[in-house]
């Protein structure tokens, strides 16, 4: 056991019972009042550690600094860790004695183990900071679960709160289901997909249900672009590298004897490459107004921000392999083949700087794929993987800005732990 592995070892019941105080208090969105709470009440009792509370959302941005130069006297890389806070709207199921005491929401997608994991991140670097040269940037995120908190801490200047850029940034997401527990998960290159939300209405007119022809019924109009959707991702994009539209909500009308004036669907996008980004939006528009204009109707389209592609740095993957199988042993990482269909707005930090994005099992089932998965009722995580998320966290952040010189992935000098 490494010197960071035990003294993160040693924080596991203080870990437990903050991420089990957090499970108790989930809050939704970029408002997170009783959660920021808690964060700042753990940190308050850190000497030398810079806390910014977030003013337009409830965000919490915190910078270690080291405590000494690199042997050519200057200061070491600004590396960033970060852990998302909300919840999602999800009635809890669980039974757990520790329960969501919030109606109607519920930490079902682990981000209360992401808080706690990167708390004792923080509490390894903060014993350890006098062997650090660089900087550590601690980002609390809120709005992860489609509210674009990354991009608004982004445009608030967490990159930039060292007063120096970040050089390297890391995170990891916990998943109960799917992944083997305590084994971290990762690819080089495209990770996650982008994601958009059109936001598609119909506009005709209305009239009786007995005679179409004198007005122009919307409902097939939509339905007929609904089923082009299907066409389109199949035959304007090349099956190696896929894109996916789904239509997950769609309403229209009142009666079935009325024909509305409107009809209305949301269409999820999901891509792998950014390049098709731009290209998939503007064919789904483009196919909508045309059917519509086809039938001497209009489609009026809104869009909600966008998910980038979440796409690992090459060089900052092998790095995250080689500092979590030093670590841990060869068999607590897996190469995936293939990326993953959900999104992520960590990819906000990752397409500015260069970084890496792990998953990490934390099923307590001892056959994953009998679990419920993330975001269900019943998702249930095993906090006992919190030392091992904490070490690899500031074993990620310490090899990098650590005291001594060694070789990076991709054959630069970085700092690396010089401890004995």
């Amino acid at each position: 056991m490494t010197a960071i592995e035990d003294s993160a070892e040693q924080l596991r019941v203080e870990l437990v019972d903050l991420r089990r105080q957090l499970h108790r208090i989930p809050e939704i969105g970029l408002d997170l009042p009783q959660t920021q709470r808690l964060i700042l009440e753990k940190l308050a009792g850190l000497d030398g550690l810079e806390v910014f509370p977030g003013t337009r959302q409830s965000s919490v941005t915190c910078v270690l600094r080291g405590g000494k130069l690199t042997p050519d006297g200057c200061p070491g890389p600004v590396v960033l860790l970060r852990g998302d806070m909300d919840a999602l709207p999800v009635t809890e199921a669980t039974g757990l004695d520790y329960a969501s005491e919030i109606s109607g929401s519920m930490h079902a997608c682990g981000h209360d183990l992401h808080m706690a994991a990167l708390y004792g991140a923080l509490r390894i670097l903060h014993d350890r900071r006098a062997d650090l040269c660089g900087d550590v940037v601690f980002m609390f995120q809120p709005g992860e679960e489609a509210y674009d908190g990354a991009r608004f801490m982004v445009e608030d200047g967490v990159l930039e709160a060292a007063g120096r850029r970040v050089e390297a940034a890391f995170g990891l997401h916990v998943f109960s289901g799917v992944y083997d527990s305590g084994v971290f998960y990762s690819r080089p290159g495209t990770l996650m997909a982008g994601c958009d939300e059109l936001f598609v209405t119909v506009r005709g007119e209305g009239g009786h249900g007995s005679a179409p022809h004198q007005a122009k019924d919307p409902v097939p109009v939509a339905c007929e672009m609904v089923l082009g959707l299907q066409t389109l991702v199949t035959r304007g994009f090349d099956v190696f590298d896929p894109v996916v539209a789904t239509v997950g909500r769609i309403q229209a009308g009142t009666l079935g004897v009325i024909i509305p004036e409107t009809a209305a669907f949301d269409v999820t996008l999901r891509m792998f490459s950014p390049a098709h980004r731009e290209k998939l939006v503007s064919d789904v528009k483009r196919l909508c107004r045309g059917i519509a204009a086809a039938h001497g109707l209009d489609a009026e389209i809104s869009q909600a921000p966008d998910y980038p592609v979440t796409v690992n740095s090459p060089a900052e993957f092998e790095y995250a392999r080689r500092i979590i199988t030093g670590t841990f042993g060869a068999e607590s990482f897996r190469e995936m083949e293939h990326p993953v269909a959900g999104s992520e707005d960590f990819a906000h930090v990752l397409r500015e700087v260069p970084g890496a994005y792990l998953l990490l099992g934390a099923s307590p089932a001892k056959d994953p794929a009998l679990a419920p998965m993330n975001h269900s009722p019943r998702a249930a995580f095993d906090d006992a993987i919190l030392p091992k998320a904490a070490a690899c966290l500031a074993e990620l952040a310490f090899q990098r800005a650590g005291m001594a010189e060694s070789e990076s992935a991709d054959g630069a000098g970085v700092l690396h732990d010089a401890q004995p």
